[in-house]
């Protein structure tokens, strides 16, 4: 029985091979003529179609194809390349020979294809002289911006996470301009859309550091996505105003003779209004605008958080701050 005051949950098991296709049904069916308007295209822009399917789980249709190599381009919102991951990607396919990964690609109408997943492995391709490369056309544009979900190639830093997620938000506002909120798969986390303002303005800008404070007072607007951004850039702005201050404090803790990693960690949750504050208890106000899919009520206000940061930050007193202080906090150290 339940304890008094709680609800049972029953736990939902998915019975093996109760989803999805199987291995000849895959294969079975002719293409929808989307799909055969997508093959022509294919053929005709140089790349060669090996055969159209039913993707196994959901049944929607694709293509593997091998595709010219100078037409495959990564989606403009991605994260730069990292060259020394390039590099040992392309040292482990030279070796064995062969590239077993195909990439997702969506075709535009230049004739270009673009990926949402696949940057280090054309570069790596690219670097061994590769003329084409494999991979899996599908027709829906919306694949285009699934960065996060399907980018496994090399794990995310919070700083290139963030900006690839505001790139994504500007390229939508001008093609798609639903509110924020209806983008949460996509951008996975309102939180990556305020750092990634500050970061583009900011490169070191410590996120970490904030990330834990903007957990508690972002949740995705219900505004459509041109005015979410403007939003999303004053709440930048009080941000970059906050780590002046953050930065001025540590700089005098450092002329003390205090140096740590942790500097800014500890003075950032020093000036926390939310440090003692369960989610949800006294003092939350909720969060401003619609708080969207994720229905949360204990959010704290956004501005009335973060102008309670500078106040404090204002008045921090870094004399009575000692090394001890600074060793029991800990913290995430900057990025």
């Amino acid at each position: 029985m339940a304890a008094k005051g709680t609800r049972s949950r029953k736990k939902t098991t998915i019975e093996p091979g109760s989803r999805g296709l199987t291995p000849a049904q895959a294969a079975q069916g002719a293409a929808p003529a989307r799909i055969e308007e997508l093959r022509a295209a294919v053929e005709g822009d140089g790349g060669r179609v090996l055969a159209a399917y039913r993707d196994p789980l959901g049944g929607r249709w694709g293509l593997l194809a091998v595709l010219p190599l100078d037409q495959v381009q990564p989606t403009p919102y991605q994260r730069d390349l990292s060259e020394p991951h390039v590099a040992r990607l392309a040292e482990r396919i030279d070796q064995i020979d062969r590239y077993l990964d195909p990439i997702i690609a969506y075709r535009k109408e230049d004739r270009r294809y673009w990926t949402p997943n696949g940057h280090h492995r054309t570069a790596a391709m690219r670097r061994l002289g590769a003329k084409a490369i494999t991979a899996l056309v599908l027709p829906d544009e919306e694949i285009a911006f699934k960065i996060l979900a399907l980018n496994t190639e090399k794990a995310h830093v919070l700083r290139e996470k963030a900006l690839e997620v505001v790139r994504m938000a500007r390229a939508l506002a001008g093609l798609d301009p639903r509110p924020e909120r209806d983008f949460a798969v996509e951008f996975e986390d309102p939180v990556l859309l305020t750092l990634g303002l500050c970061y583009e303005q900011r490169g070191r800008f410590p996120g970490s550091v904030f990330q834990p404070v903007l957990r508690r007072v972002e949740a995705f607007l219900g505004q459509e996505l041109p005015k979410a951004l403007e939003v999303r850039a004053a709440r930048a702005a009080r941000l970059l105003e906050l780590d002046d201050e953050v930065g001025r404090i540590v700089s005098e803790l450092k002329a003390r003779g205090l140096d740590s990693p942790y500097l800014k960690a500890f003075v950032v949750a020093r000036i926390n209004p939310l440090r003692f504050q369960r989610p949800g208890g006294p003092g939350g106000t909720g969060a401003q605008g619609a708080q969207g899919a994720q229905g949360r009520s204990e959010k704290a206000d956004f501005d009335e958080t973060i102008e309670k940061m500078l106040a404090k930050a204002r008045r921090f007193d870094a004399a009575k701050v000692n090394a001890d202080h600074v060793s029991r906090a800990g913290g995430p150290p900057e990025e």
